[in-house]
């Protein structure tokens, strides 16, 4: 079975990793939320911000291949 980790960055900076639910419970937001920000929706609004210091942003990771 293959878990799904996401890394989770503000601005350039790592945050942590994590399941959905994992990151979503220490940012206070939905899992759905951590999901979307690996979309390309996600990727597309962090790029339109002009302060990307400020924004979230998360890489999708897989583990056991």
């Amino acid at each position: 079975m293959v878990k799904i980790e996401y890394a989770i960055y503000k601005g350039d900076s790592f945050q942590f990793i994590g399941s959905a639910r994992e990151c979503a419970s220490r940012l206070d937001v939905k899992p759905s939320f951590i999901q979307w920000l690996t979309t390309p929706s996600g990727k597309k609004h962090f790029e339109s911000r002009k302060d990307k210091s400020k924004a979230l942003t998360a890489v999708k990771l897989k583990d056991g291949d």
